[in-house]
């Protein structure tokens, strides 16, 4: 006998539509490989049945397999993105960068932290091979967190800590 299951009972999951159903490559045009406009832009992020009782969600992708010479594997942050309401849907292709003005009110307190190349945004850095994991993981959050002016994976993490409800998270390579 078979069940179906209602979107209520879904878990909470994210995707990123572009990555290659096949072999689950990032287009190049969200790399540093991209051509000149198409470079470094962000991709379209979609998340689906957020946790009952999510006040935040929080944003990390990672190249988990950047090499590191003192240690074998060392994650690279790529994005860190804070403060994004509930009832988002998702960030379009290009969110990173782009002015409040130019992205609406519900926009409005959303933070991008700074990355490992110490600026804030979307930055996938050169790649010495190809092959990287890229982790995009999503945060539900039962509070808003206060992280001050300057946003960063570390102080992001530690802010979170005892207020996740559900996490989601995809791989793409590079």
């Amino acid at each position: 006998m078979s069940t179906n299951i209602t979107p209520d009972h879904e878990e909470f999951r994210i995707v990123c539509p572009p990555v290659n159903k096949e072999d689950g490559r990032l287009p190049r045009k969200y790399t540093d490989e991209g051509q000149g406009a198409k470079q470094r832009t962000s991709p379209p992020i979609e998340w689906y049945n957020v946790p009952e009782g999510t006040k935040s969600l929080a944003l990390v992708v990672e190249d988990i397999d950047a090499p590191d010479p003192s240690s074998p594997l060392v994650p690279w942050t790529i994005w860190v993105v804070a403060h994004i309401p509930p009832t988002l849907k998702g960030l379009s292709e290009g969110f990173s960068g782009k002015q409040d003005q130019e992205l609406g009110d519900e926009f409005g307190n959303i933070a991008e932290g700074n990355n490992d190349d110490k600026v804030p945004g979307w930055r996938v850095p050169t790649m010495p091979s190809h092959g990287h994991r890229i982790e995009f993981k999503l945060y539900a959050l039962d509070k808003e967190i206060h992280l001050g002016k300057t946003v960063y994976k570390e102080r992001l993490l530690d802010a979170i800590e005892g207020h996740v409800i559900g996490e989601a998270s995809m791989i793409a390579v590079f």
